[in-house]
């Protein structure tokens, strides 16, 4: 395995070992502007913004720079979501247990 920790979503596969900032957020729509904001600020604001989508973002860049090599994973729901990140903890748990 050499230290790399595979988590496949259709037809991205990502080395969770790699990974150097994983977070969910909502892509909203709002006043002809979309963003990806929290999901806190999501609800807060469901007034007024349309959830689109909502992703888990993984970042590749050492904490602290610009993050420039970035995957998004995007779901339909927030429960889908919730899913996914349920299985990269899982992952992770895995691995932290096998050290």
């Amino acid at each position: 395995m050499n230290g790399e920790l595979w988590f496949e979503e259709g037809e991205k596969k990502i080395d969770l070992s790699r990974v150097t900032r994983l977070y969910p957020a909502a892509v909203v729509h709002a006043a002809g502007e979309t963003a990806s904001v929290s999901l806190e600020w999501a609800e807060m604001k469901s007034d007024v913004v349309r959830v689109e989508s909502y992703v888990l973002v993984c970042d590749f860049d050492p904490v602290g720079e610009v993050p420039l090599n970035r995957v998004e994973l995007r779901y339909g729901t927030k429960e889908e979501l919730f899913t996914a990140m349920e299985k990269v903890s899982q992952i992770l748990q895995g691995a932290a247990q096998t050290r």
